[in-house]
């Protein structure tokens, strides 16, 4: 399938938006990245690039760094490419498949990231893609491995298998009652984080959050993806709850909730992205509980909500704008997918 993964329609069935499979490989020839010299990072660059795309013909290398900032913030957006990528001093190389659900950052924090990305529950299968590249790559560079540890990483947490698994989750109602002082401290016992939807260091928005292994050294695959699934499934279990809960002790506020929603989006004229996902997430559980009886927009909802960050804005109207005409702009699309 040639869809990106958040056009498609999974996205819109349950709490999982998609599941993202990461491998984190360095080329044994070459030092770690913060020892890397511009001439061995050019060196490595070339050779990365040249072992991904024999590796597989479906990858196109991309330079992000002669994308204009719109475009790079737009594939920030995405989830494609990390911050720390993106702000790298050193040369580095990108490489996406068509629907750009398959990409590897050359010289992020490792050599080697490759990312795998799924609509909907589907982590095995991100892994299994993921894991095909990497072998494939392989065959061509020596990664760096010890037969005690495993794959060694630049951050001591990722040696060993070198995989961070993760959902994208969201949990409106966990996030309207006990997510921070119960669900939190809960799940970080049994090695998983949870983050804001643009991973570490990120505030969660329109209540979707990343939930990711954070130890890989000592685990097999199976058993890092089997205990992500177990967390995962308790979370959601927990959101399901919660739910159920609030439809049937203030089911008035709920529908409150959820049509002051569509009425805000389908008349305001100024709405920043923070408000607008928010919102959004609140016609999303509308939509799942029935509450809400309007017809579904076009587009899926998570792909309405990164249709409205300021990257894809910018680009999809061919201009820089200003925060004032970005919240304009976004009332204004929010008002016409609304209204179809």
């Amino acid at each position: 399938m040639n869809t990106p993964w958040y056009q498609e329609a999974v996205t819109d069935e349950n709490e999982i938006l998609s599941s993202r499979v990461r491998l984190a490989r360095n080329i044994k020839k070459y030092p770690f990245r913060r020892k890397l010299s511009t001439t061995n990072a050019n060196d490595l660059v070339a050779e990365a690039t040249d072992a991904v795309t024999s590796a597989s013909g479906f990858f196109r290398p991309l330079d992000i760094g002669g994308l204009g900032k719109t475009e790079q913030t737009v594939f920030l957006e995405k989830h494609i490419i990390s911050p720390e990528f993106l702000n790298g001093n050193l040369p580095k190389g990108l490489l996406i498949s068509d629907n750009q659900n398959i990409s590897v950052m050359i010289n992020e924090e490792d050599h080697v990231r490759i990312q795998s990305v799924k609509a909907g529950d589907c982590l095995e299968n991100a892994f299994e893609t993921a894991s095909q590249i990497d072998d494939l790559i392989e065959e061509r560079v020596e990664f760096a491995f010890h037969t005690d540890y495993g794959y060694l990483t630049a951050c001591p947490t990722n040696t060993g298998t070198g995989l961070r698994a993760s959902y994208m989750i969201h949990l409106p109602c966990l996030s309207k009652s006990d997510m921070p002082t119960n669900v939190l401290p809960q799940i970080t016992k049994f090695g998983v984080a949870i983050r804001g939807i643009y991973g570490e260091g990120t505030a969660p928005m329109g209540s979707i959050y990343q939930i990711s292994n954070q130890n890989t050294l000592g685990k097999s695959e199976h058993d890092i993806i089997l205990g992500l699934q177990n967390v995962t499934q308790t979370v959601i279990a927990r959101e399901q709850h919660a739910r159920q809960k609030l439809l049937t002790s203030s089911k008035p506020y709920m529908e409150d909730l959820v049509h002051r929603a569509y009425g805000v989006l389908t008349n305001a004229r100024l709405i920043s992205a923070k408000e607008a996902m928010d919102l959004l997430s609140d016609i999303r559980l509308g939509y799942i509980t029935g509450i809400l009886d309007k017809p579904r927009p076009s587009k899926h909802i998570y792909q309405i909500m990164m249709e409205i960050q300021p990257g894809h804005l910018q680009r999809n109207a061919g201009t820089e704008m200003t925060e004032q005409e970005r919240d304009i702009t976004r009332a204004k699309y929010l008002r016409e997918i609304f209204e179809q």
